[in-house]
């Protein structure tokens, strides 16, 4: 059975990406494959390399409050690129009400917020893509 592959991205200015890095490293050791992007990508930056590296799955780490642009984005330009089977999830700092609209507009899958377990998240992937 092939790995689950996942790019982790730090989209727009936030600096601050220690939480992604626990994150990714809780997706490796629960047999997952991991790219990390690392800080300050752009939308266009990071749908290229999920195509380039063939992800089954983004997660864009959130703490700038840019939520609302960036996952409409990378979902509108996924689809543009016909990518539209990369699941997008997220996590970070996103009031409750955006993660609801970001969710049921179709902006992404899941968005989990600080203090999800990493069991929550692995199993959210694993019933969620097909390898």
């Amino acid at each position: 059975m092939t790995k689950i592959r996942i790019l982790v991205a730090k989209p727009g200015l936030d600096g601050h990406d220690r939480g992604a890095k626990i994150v990714a490293a809780g997706l490796r050791d629960a047999g997952m494959e991991i790219i990390y992007t690392g800080l300050h990508q752009t939308a266009d930056s990071i749908v290229e390399s999920a195509i380039q590296e063939d992800v089954d799955v983004i997660g864009l780490s959130m703490l700038s409050g840019a939520h609302m642009t960036f996952f409409p984005k990378v979902r509108r330009m996924l689809d543009e690129k016909g990518a539209s089977d990369i699941v997008l999830i997220g996590g970070g700092i996103i009031p409750v009400d955006d993660r609801e609209s970001l969710i049921s507009e179709g902006h992404a899958a899941a968005l989990f917020p600080p203090g999800t377990e990493i069991d929550q998240i692995v199993s959210f992937i694993n019933e969620n893509i097909r390898k």
